[in-house]
Parts: structure tokens; C-alpha cells; sequence
């Protein structure tokens, strides 16, 4: 036998007899087959071997004074081992129940006695190949359970990055609520992940307008994040001479770009000057704080509605291709006007592609409900509640981003001037 072809180190063989003749015989011929030979009188002082060598292969014989090889068996099987160990019992019986009981016992193998060498190589060799299909077994686990260590251990440091970059995102909404007087905006940001492709925001263009936007880049992740941070200074409210949507007239003062006109600057800007395959909806809208009216644009985003004072909702606009898709796409106006009590809301598809209980989306529909029903609730306590109201509704985590702008106009702004 070529023990070499198995492996480096001999297989130790540890022979269970209460015969000290039959030990002697099948010694001699584990010896010249290259093995590793232990001896053992009982199922007794068998088991104080065991517990301090563990022996690759076990050969006991049935029958035996004491303790039997099948309640040796039971016992071997109970021990903790680093390895596996192969059990072969020797024993004249064959019927069929004395066989499954060796079997249920724990044994791996049978030999029949007399023993003869060649059926005995035979044995070991089939045992050589259960062990070495464990070995292999063992040592593959050992290098996935090091690789998921390793991989966890990068989870853990993207994990912590990633909750940092939350941060920096959240960070990006600077304002989520402020006064106009008779007029009040309030921003909803929660992203579905540890970021998102969401941005909303608002900007005064001057002493009575006040620009509002909702942005939702395709995709989620780091990519989309990225994307909306380039996007927050395009239309910062602090740096407004870095502002796009701004226009220094000669008089010193901002005026704003129309909106249809700032869509378009902006679809050109990502095409010529980002280069990258991430496109974005967009719904902006500039608002008139002492007369109430409005002007926007909506880019692929979802319909802008109106909370009317009287309790019914109007949707506007007609979609619009997304920013960052089409060269040379085109983008329209829409006006409408807000009377004393009437609420403005820019949501991103986070909140209109909800799927419901029943299998279908929220849609217009269905937020036009969630907005009647939460009519009696002001500035960011309608956002929560709208927000929890989605998590009833799809009965499971959200899996968009959701973004929200709420300008509630409770009547004209004094003019400063």
C-alpha cells in the first residue's frame, strides 16, 4: 500500500480485542501496511486512549468482556474530537438487525472474523477516502470562515464609512423648516439605505420669492449619493453667486432663471460636463410669497399636488423627461396660484411607487387620500405622519428613498420692498 499517496503522516489504528492473539494478528498486519498501531484489551482502557490520542481508524472487535464494542462505539461518538474518526467493528453475526444496530450505534464499517488481510486493506482504504473527503471538507470551511472574517471585517469598515456619508448626506438639507411670515417650508429626508439618491431644498431668489426643489438621482448607493451632493451646490442657498438658478440683474439683486429654462441649462450641464450614466428627476418651483403664485417645472418627477384650503387635491404639470437622459430634451412651465390656506407638495416616486397590501402602487390617488385624511396636521408633523402612514401601508420596510416638500401659504407677505 502506498501511504504516501494519502497523506505524509501514517493513519494511527487503534485495536480493540479482549484477545491479545487477535490483537497480535491484526497489529502485524496494520504495521506492514504502514500504519500507525495502538492496542487496547477493553472497551474501558480503549476509551483512556482515546481521550488522549485520538486514533484515525478504530477496529473493535464485537464481543467482548465488560464493556461490548457496541457500547464502546456509542461511547467514542460522544467524545469531542478535532477530527473524525472511523469505526470498524469486528464480529462473526450477520443477520440484518445486528448489522443496523452496529450501524445506529455509530459504526462506519464491518469485518467479518476471521479477518482477512486483503478485505481489511480494502476497509482502511474506503475509510482513507471518508477521512480525506473530511480533511478537505475542514480545511475549505477554515478558508471560507477566514475569508468571511475578512469580509466582515470590510463590511464593518464600509458600514462605518457608509454611516458617516449619512451623515454628510442628511447634512446637505442644512435647513428643514423656516418662517416666511405668513408662509412656512418644511423639507422630509430618509433614505431607504445608509444613503440615497434624494435631495430636497429651498433657497430665497429674493426679498418675496422663495425657490423649492425635490431631486431624486437614479439608482441608490454611493454613486446616486455622490451625485446629489454635486447637485446640492449647483443650487446652494448659501453661495447664491454659485447658484445656477440665479441671475444677478445690473441693478445688484437675483432674479431666477425660469424654471423650464433652469431645467434645461441643468440637463446640458450633466450631459457635457458630469459624464457619468446617473440621470435625475427634478421638480423645482419658484413661489411668490405676497401673491401667491408659482411657477415650475416637472423633470420626470412625480406630479406636484395642491392641498387646496377647502380640502380637495390638485395635481399639475405633465411629466417631463428626466435631467441627464436626452440631449436637447425640452421642459415646460407650469403656473398655477396658491389662495390663503393652500399647501404646495413636491414628493419623489419613493412615496407614490409604495406597494400596497393589495399588490398596487399608491399613486396619485392614493396620496391624494393620505394628504385629504392628514389635512389637519401642519409642517413636519404631516411629513412624519405621512411618512409612518407609507410604512402601514406597504406593511414592510420602504425600499425607495422618501422626500418631501411641504409650503404652506397662509396668506400674502408683507412687501419690504
Amino acid at each position: 500500500m502506498n501511504r504516501g499517496a494519502v497523506t505524509a503522516q501514517p493513519r494511527r489504528v487503534l485495536v480493540v480485542d479482549d484477545s491479545r492473539m487477535q490483537r497480535r494478528i491484526l497489529s502485524a498486519q496494520l504495521a506492514r501496511s504502514g500504519y500507525e498501531v495502538l492496542e487496547a484489551e477493553s472497551g474501558e482502557s480503549a476509551l483512556e486512549i482515546c481521550a488522549r490520542i485520538e486514533p484515525d481508524f478504530v477496529l473493535s472487535d464485537w464481543m467482548m468482556e465488560g464493556m461490548t464494542g457496541i457500547d464502546f462505539c456509542k461511547r467514542f461518538r460522544e467524545m469531542e474530537r478535532k477530527g473524525y474518526g472511523y469505526f470498524i467493528l469486528l464480529t462473526s453475526k450477520s443477520d440484518k438487525n445486528d448489522v443496523a444496530e452496529g450501524l445506529e450505534s455509530g459504526a462506519d464499517d464491518f469485518l467479518a472474523k476471521p479477518v482477512n488481510g486483503e478485505e481489511l486493506r480494502a476497509r482502511l482504504t474506503a475509510g482513507e477516502r471518508i477521512l480525506k473527503m473530511e480533511h478537505e471538507m475542514k480545511e475549505k470551511n477554515r478558508l471560507l470562515s477566514s475569508a468571511l472574517g475578512e469580509l466582515r471585517a470590510l463590511y464593518d469598515v464600509i458600514d462605518r464609512d457608509l454611516m458617516e456619508a449619512r451623515k454628510l448626506q442628511q447634512s446637505l438639507v442644512k435647513e428643514r423648516f423656516r418662517s416666511f411670515g405668513n408662509a412656512q417650508v418644511s423639507l422630509t429626508l430618509r433614505p431607504s439605505g445608509h444613503v440615497g439618491g434624494d435631495l430636497v431644498g429651498f433657497f430665497p431668489i429674493n426679498a418675496r420669492r422663495v425657490a423649492l426643489y425635490g431631486i431624486d438621482v437614479s439608482g441608490h448607493g454611493i454613486t446616486s449619493a455622490l451625485m446629489t451632493a454635486r447637485l446640492a451646490g449647483y443650487l446652494s442657498g448659501s453661495s447664491p453667486e454659485q447658484n445656477i438658478a440665479l441671475i444677478q440683474t445690473e441693478y445688484g439683486i437675483y432674479d431666477a432663471r425660469d424654471p423650464a429654462e433652469l431645467a434645461a441649462y441643468l440637463n446640458a450641464l450633466v450631459l457635457e460636463e458630469m459624464r457619468t450614466d446617473s440621470y435625475f428627476t427634478l421638480i423645482y418651483a419658484d413661489v411668490d410669497l405676497i401673491s401667491g403664485d408659482v411657477a415650475l417645472v416637472q423633470a420626470g418627477h412625480p406630479y406636484p399636488a395642491v392641498l387646496r384650503a377647502a380640502g380637495e387635491v390638485e395635481f399639475l404639470g405633465r411629466g417631463g423627461m428626466p435631467v441627464g437622459l436626452f440631449e436637447g430634451a425640452s421642459y415646460e412651465t407650469v403656473t398655477t396660484r396658491l389662495a390663503p390656506g393652500d399647501r404646495l407638495f413636491l414628493g419623489s416616486d419613493g412615496i407614490t411607487e409604495v406597494m400596497q397590501p393589495d399588490g398596487k402602487l399608491l399613486s396619485e390617488t392614493g396620496l391624494s387620500d393620505l394628504l385629504i385624511s392628514l389635512r389637519g396636521l401642519r409642517g413636519s408633523v404631516l411629513l412624519d405622519a405621512l411618512y409612518w402612514k407609507l410604512h402601514q401601508l406597504s406593511g414592510t420596510a420602504l425600499d425607495d428613498d422618501v422626500s418631501a416638500v411641504l409650503f404652506e401659504f397662509d396668506g400674502a407677505k408683507a412687501n419690504d420692498g
